[in-house]
């Protein structure tokens, strides 16, 4: 229950707050889909998945130590974009941008937090774990694997035909990380990505 409260309030924004980044995005490069739909807001009840927002990534926290989940995907008519292949790269790079400055803002917030002289522990707790959330989120998005975001952002810059075949993979894009998860290669593929997001956290923070 203790892990439950710290990770609640992390969790909802890192995921949700990801998710209407794509959104937004997309509508300032000419897609409203997602706006028309509600789903570039704030409000985490429209982008909550009951199984990948709060029951998956809590239960990974309790039994593993490891952070992974999902929202509702926004969707996203590629096809009404400006210039698709381009602004899929933009689209695509919101939400784990959005993830690294959240990651920054739970560091501030965390430092502020000492400065002021606050001696419960708990609210540190949440901090901290507001930056591992976000920092994993980010992490996890940036791989290149169709279709996260790091996958649709290699997509975009390919080649068209070469982006074509790529995209391919992108209906075995979720067994191919659970595949790594369980053989224990993700949390190495993640650790670079991990370093990057850290040192830039520790800039600000």
């Amino acid at each position: 229950m203790q892990a439950i409260a710290v990770y609640a309030i992390p969790v909802l924004f890192a995921i949700t707050v990801h998710e209407a980044s794509h959104g937004y995005v997309a509508r300032m490069f000419g897609d409203n889909t997602a706006y028309v739909l509600g789903r570039v807001t704030l409000n985490p009840i429209k982008h909550i998945d009951p199984l990948g927002t709060i029951a998956v990534p809590l239960g990974m926290v309790i039994l593993t130590g490891f952070m992974f989940g999902w929202a509702k995907p926004v969707p996203v008519d590629w096809s009404s974009l400006r210039k698709p292949k381009r602004d899929m790269i933009w689209v695509a790079a919101a939400g784990p941008a959005v993830n690294l400055l959240m990651a920054i803002a739970w560091g501030i917030i965390f430092r502020v937090l000492q400065v002021v002289g606050v001696e419960e522990r708990f609210f540190f707790e949440v901090a901290r774990a507001g930056i591992q959330v976000n920092l994993v989120f980010m992490a996890l998005n940036l791989l290149p694997i169709p279709p996260l975001d790091g996958g649709r952002i290699v997509s975009g810059l390919l080649p068209q035909k070469l982006s074509n075949a790529y995209s391919r993979v992108e209906p075995f894009g979720l067994f191919i990380i659970i595949g790594l998860m369980v053989s224990g290669a993700l949390s190495f593929l993640l650790r670079p990505f991990l370093a990057i997001g850290e040192a830039i956290v520790g800039i600000f923070v």
